[in-house]
């Protein structure tokens, strides 16, 4: 028995030591990326299209709803302006839940499921609400985190 503790027992240690040091070097990244997902609310929320543009990055990969493609900042800012001054002026967006997955410590996966209230249609009538996944890629450059890649997707009631 002592043999075999003496063969099991530095495993044990060395798995984990590795926990250890995978648990606790992202905290702080972590908060960083709640930041990103707190300025993308409060930018929408704000109808600030520079804003809301600020938390992506110079050559962003940017996919909605509806298939419709963006590359760069500037294209998220002129594709969200129109928009926050007609059909989501008085819009609401919250999320409800998020994930979180470190690919690697500059390199995140980042889920988010949200809600989207007081949308207008064409005709300025109420819009029902909405509810989606944003998928983000997000890179840090230094200690700043932004959304380098992201596609939205809106979830379907079951009929």
């Amino acid at each position: 028995m002592k043999y075999f503790l003496l063969i099991f027992l530095p495993l044990v240690i060395s798995i984990d030591s590795g926990a250890q040091k995978n648990e606790t070097f992202p905290v702080k990244d972590e908060n960083a990326i709640l930041k990103v997902l707190s300025s993308f609310t409060d930018a929408w929320n704000k109808h600030d299209a520079k804003a809301f543009a600020s938390i992506f990055s110079e050559d962003v990969d940017f996919i909605n709803v509806a298939g419709k493609s963006a590359q760069g900042r500037n294209e998220i800012e002129k594709h969200h302006e129109p928009g926050f001054k007609t059909k989501w002026k008085e819009s609401f967006q919250k999320f409800t839940k998020h994930k979180i997955r470190f690919i690697r410590p500059d390199v995140a996966s980042v889920n988010a499921w949200w809600e989207l209230t007081g949308i207008k249609g064409p005709e300025g009538q109420d819009m029902p609400p909405r509810k989606g996944i944003l998928s983000f890629i997000m890179t840090r450059t230094g200690e700043v985190w932004l959304i380098t890649v992201m596609h939205n997707m809106e979830l379907r009631d079951p009929q």
